[in-house]
C-alpha cells in the first residue's frame, strides 16, 4: 500500500508547539519550564518579603503612644521640623526601627550562611558559640573594664573572629566535617557562657542592668551612633556574600560536586565565614545577641521560597522582617514592654526542639 501525502490530515502533524506543550513534549522542555516556574515564584516570595519588610518598618515609625501620618514621618526623614515627631521619630523611633533592619538583615544572612556551608539547620552562630564569643567579650568590656560602645564592637568582633578560627581548627581533622565542627562549637558555647555568668556576678549594681539588657537583646538603646557602623557594615558585605551566593548554593553537594560545578570552595568559604563573622559581630555588639533569630531565618526563608537557588536574600529579609515585628509585639502588644530578644527566643526555642526530636527520630 502506498502513502499519498494527501492521505495525511495536516491536524495530525506535530508542530513545535504541541511538541512543546502537549503530550510530545521532551524531558528539556519540562525541565526548563519547572525552572521558571520556580523563578516566577521565587521572585514573587522576595517582592513579598520586601513589601512585608517595608510595610512594618514604616508602622514601626508610626506607632507608638503617639501615633503620626506618613506625611509626618516623610517630612520628619527630609529633615522638617514636626511638632513632637521630630523628637519621636527623628531621635528614638528611625534609629531603633534602622537598627532592628540592619540586625535582621545581618543576623539572617550570616545564619543562613553557616548553616548552608555545614548542611546542618542546627549550624547558626547563636548555636555554634561564634555569638556567644561576641557576647563574652562584650560583657566583659562592659562590666569589668568599662569600654565604650565603639570598644565593645572592636573587641566584640576580634572575640568573634578569634571563636571562629579556634572551632574551625578544632573540628578540622582529615578534612572538613560540619557535625563535628557543630558539637565543638556548642562545646565552645558553653564555655564561653560560663565567662559571661562569671563577669556577670562580679559587676558593679550600675553596670549589671546594662549588660543584662544587653544580653537579652534590645533595640531599647538604639541610637545613630549605635546604628551608622553597622549600616557600613552591612553594606560593605553584603555585596560580597551575593557575590558568593552561587557558590553557596553548590556547596550544599559537597566540596568535590561544587568543585566539579566551577565553584572555588575555598576562596568561597573562606570569604564567606569572614563576612558572616562580622556581621554577627557587629550586629550584636550593636544590640545584643537577639536571641534565634540567625537560626530562625534560613529554614523559614527555605520553606517559603522553596527548594532551589540562594537563599542569603530571602533569608536576609526573614531575619528583618522577624525583629521588626517581635519588637513590636514585646513593644505594645503583650500589656508590658520585653525585649525584642525575649520575643525571639520564645519562638525560635520550640523551633529549635523541633529540629532535635525531629532528628532524632530520622537516626532510630
Amino acid at each position: 500500500m502506498t502513502l499519498r501525502t494527501s492521505d495525511i490530515d495536516v491536524k495530525d502533524v506535530p508542530t513545535p508547539s504541541t511538541v512543546a506543550n502537549g503530550p510530545l513534549s521532551t524531558p528539556a522542555a519540562a525541565l526548563r519550564s519547572a525552572r521558571r516556574s520556580r523563578r516566577r515564584r521565587r521572585t514573587l516570595i522576595v517582592a513579598f518579603l520586601i513589601v512585608a519588610v517595608a510595610a512594618v518598618y514604616i508602622v514601626s515609625l508610626m506607632w507608638g503612644e503617639n501615633v503620626y501620618s506618613p506625611a509626618e514621618i516623610v517630612r520628619v526623614i527630609r529633615g522638617e521640623q514636626v511638632p513632637g515627631a521630630s523628637y519621636s521619630v527623628g531621635e528614638l523611633r528611625l534609629p531603633r526601627a534602622t537598627m532592628g533592619l540592619l540586625a535582621g538583615f545581618a543576623f539572617g544572612a550570616a545564619g543562613v550562611t553557616f548553616q548552608t556551608m555545614l548542611r546542618n539547620q542546627l549550624a547558626s552562630p547563636d548555636i555554634i558559640g561564634i555569638s556567644a564569643g561576641a557576647s563574652a567579650a562584650g560583657v566583659i568590656g562592659i562590666v569589668i573594664f568599662g569600654m565604650s560602645q565603639s570598644q565593645v564592637s572592636i573587641v566584640a568582633l576580634i572575640a568573634s573572629l578569634l571563636v571562629a578560627l579556634a572551632i574551625y581548627l578544632l573540628s578540622y581533622k582529615d578534612g572538613f566535617v560540619g557535625t563535628r565542627l557543630i558539637l565543638i562549637g556548642i562545646g565552645v558555647a558553653a564555655m564561653l557562657h560560663s565567662v559571661v555568668t562569671y563577669a556577670l556576678s562580679q559587676a558593679s549594681t550600675w553596670d549589671l542592668p546594662s549588660a543584662t539588657r544587653w544580653l537579652t537583646g534590645s533595640l531599647n538603646a538604639a541610637t545613630w551612633e549605635r546604628t551608622l557602623p553597622l549600616l557600613v557594615v552591612v553594606s560593605a558585605l553584603m555585596p560580597t556574600m551575593l557575590a558568593f551566593s552561587r557558590s553557596l548554593d553548590l556547596l550544599r553537594l559537597g566540596d568535590d560536586s561544587a568543585t566539579a560545578l566551577g565553584a572555588r570552595v575555598t576562596l568561597a568559604r573562606v570569604s564567606l565565614i569572614i563576612c558572616s563573622v562580622i556581621l554577627i559581630a557587629v550586629a550584636t555588639a550593636a544590640c545584643g545577641p537577639v536571641a534565634f533569630v540567625a537560626f530562625l531565618s534560613g529554614p523559614i526563608a527555605a520553606r517559603i521560597v522553596g527548594p532551589g537557588g540562594p537563599l542569603i536574600v530571602p533569608s536576609a529579609l526573614t531575619g528583618a522582617l522577624i525583629i521588626l515585628l517581635s519588637d513590636l509585639v514585646g513593644q505594645y502588644a503583650l500589656g508590658t514592654r520585653y525585649p525584642v530578644g525575649v520575643i525571639t527566643g520564645a519562638l525560635g526555642a520550640p523551633f529549635l526542639i523541633y529540629l532535635l526530636v525531629r532528628s532524632n527520630r530520622s537516626t532510630l
